[in-house]
């Protein structure tokens, strides 16, 4: 399998060679999702730029590239094509702040709450999408406008490059580490195409693809420098009632899909980024984009593993790909025009194969049905719906599992002590979802006069268990018999409603636990 590790420290040199090699890869599909999104290349592009350059000098995990995404493009095409571009840029400010105030709030420690399945199904996922994504370079414009697959020797010479430029990545480092692989496999496969004339699409040759037949012979990658103007729309309440919920749903998928990029990398190379510091990172980015004609965006997991790929380690690398991005849209866009699809999906064929956790068969084998469902639960939602989607679904299916597995195991051992009492000796959790199972242990019909339950092995961890309690409790006295309970918190003793009446409290030895519970404080 590719490695997408090479070497272990991060330095000048490779940061900037890396950052390089980025830049090349973002400007289709920048370009891409800006199609995507209903706004013009130039729109993705600024966004590229400066999510990439922001995020990476003040976001909490160095060599993560930030930039416009196509989970946040699908987001804005009802809003662009409803109210125009200038919403879009409203939305994506808001965007921003609510990302902000989730750094702020330090909401971004909550990523630690995703269930390993729902990681890898997010991995997964991803790795599927990106793959798909490039598929769509394999299709050409008939004479009729319409998009149709390749085919002959157009198709041959397109899947030899790309089968070129991944056996350069992959051979390239065996040799040596000196220079990203990923770059050198696009340089010389634009060398080849053009030195030797070759009938190869390239990047300008997409983007006109993507543009109406009137607009073709003009098209270019070149613009200026992005400027500042707020967004021309009426500051009142109507409007935010427009861009509300677009602007929420920006927020949530961007830090959703930001955070769990900056878990992968984290494992990656064994680091640990800051999730409360790239909240704020992405929402600075964000705010900023709206302010300069930017669509917004979020962590780019293909680029990122470009970058980690190539060496790119510190925040030079993420610092670098948007400098040299903004220059070869200021200055360089022939060049950019002219360098083969074919060796950008080379690249981003690597990468699915670097990103897909192959190792998700061999523990399917390994570990229970339920989580194995939820890895292809979420695999399947990222690929058909949509990132955000999948994680939430993801984490409430895993809860739920969860909850039903722990209610069955809260049991009892009952024995009778020295005085006659019987004592019920519980073990496992007292919650919601085994409160009906805690129920069923108990005989008060049977029972002696007194009745033990000891929390000692067990917790009372919701208002639902304590209102089984209370139940359990009344039952008892209705038939003349006392109930003693011992081992439980003095917050669950204050939630017990009748604790001074019937209630037995081994005061000395309660444990300390709190519980969930909107009854307290």
């Amino acid at each position: 399998m590719f490695n997408l590790i090479n070497g272990t420290q991060g330095n000048v040199k490779n940061d900037v060679l890396s950052g390089i090699t980025v830049a090349l890869a973002l400007v289709p599909e920048a370009v891409a999702f800006a199609f995507v999104a209903g706004v013009e290349p130039m729109v993705g592009l600024y966004a590229a730029f400066m999510m990439g350059l922001i995020t990476s000098a003040i976001g909490g995990r160095p060599g993560m590239i930030s930039g416009a995404t196509g989970a946040m493009a699908v987001v804005m095409v009802a809003l662009v094509a409803l109210h125009g571009v200038q919403y879009l840029f409203a939305a994506v400010i808001l965007a921003g702040i609510f990302q902000i105030l989730a750094g702020v709030f330090r909401l971004g420690k909550f990523i630690r709450l995703v269930p390993y399945p729902v990681m890898l199904g997010f991995v997964n996922g991803l790795a599927i999408v990106i793959f798909l994504a490039q598929l769509g370079q394999f299709k050409i414009t008939n004479p009729m406008g319409d998009l149709e697959w390749m085919s002959g020797t157009m198709l041959y010479m397109m899947l030899g490059l790309v089968a070129l430029t991944m056996a350069i990545i992959y051979l390239l480092p065996k040799l040596t580490k000196a220079v990203p692989a990923s770059l050198v496999a696009i340089i010389t496969v634009t060398a080849l195409v053009h030195g030797m004339d070759l009938e190869a699409r390239t990047v300008i040759d997409f983007v006109r693809d993507m543009v109406p037949e009137a607009q073709k012979e003009g098209v270019t990658l070149a613009g200026e420098l992005p400027t500042f103007a707020i967004p021309m729309v009426p500051f009142n309440l109507e409007t935010l009632y427009i861009i509300l919920p677009t602007a929420i749903i920006l927020s949530l998928v961007g830090l959703i899909e930001s955070l769990l990029t900056l878990t992968l990398i984290d494992e990656m190379t064994d680091t640990r980024g800051r999730g409360n510091k790239e909240c704020i990172g992405q929402g600075v980015a964000n705010s900023v984009n709206g302010f300069f004609g930017g669509m917004g965006g979020c962590a780019m997991i293909g680029q990122s593993m470009i970058n980690i790929n190539s060496g790119g380690r510190g925040r030079l690398s993420g610092i670098t790909a948007a400098l040299v991005l903004l220059g070869f849209i200021l200055f360089a866009a022939p060049l950019i025009e002219m360098i083969p699809l074919a060796a950008l999906v080379g690249v981003m064929f690597v990468v699915v194969i670097g990103t897909f956790e192959w190792a998700s068969f061999r523990i399917i084998r390994g570990v229970n049905r339920e989580d194995a469902f939820v890895l292809f639960l979420v695999t399947g939602i990222t690929v058909i719906a949509d990132l955000a989607i999948a994680v939430i679904v993801g984490v409430i299916v895993s809860a739920l599992v969860f909850a039903w597995k722990h209610a069955t195991h809260i049991i009892a051992k009952t024995h009778t002590d020295e005085d006659g009492w019987k004592v019920y000796d519980l073990e496992g959790p007292l919650f919601f979802g085994s409160v009906s199972y805690f129920k069923d242990i108990f005989d008060p019909q049977n029972d002696p006069q007194d009745v033990v339950i000891d929390f000692k092995e067990s917790r009372v961890w919701d208002s639902s268990g304590v209102d089984a309690l209370d139940g359990l409790a009344d039952k008892y006295e209705k038939l003349g018999k006392k109930l003693h309970i011992r081992h439980i918190s003095p917050e669950c003793r204050t939630l017990l409603k009748k604790a001074g009446d019937y209630v037995e409290i081994n005061v000395n030895e309660d444990p300390r636990y709190r519980i969930a519970s909107d009854q307290l404080g």
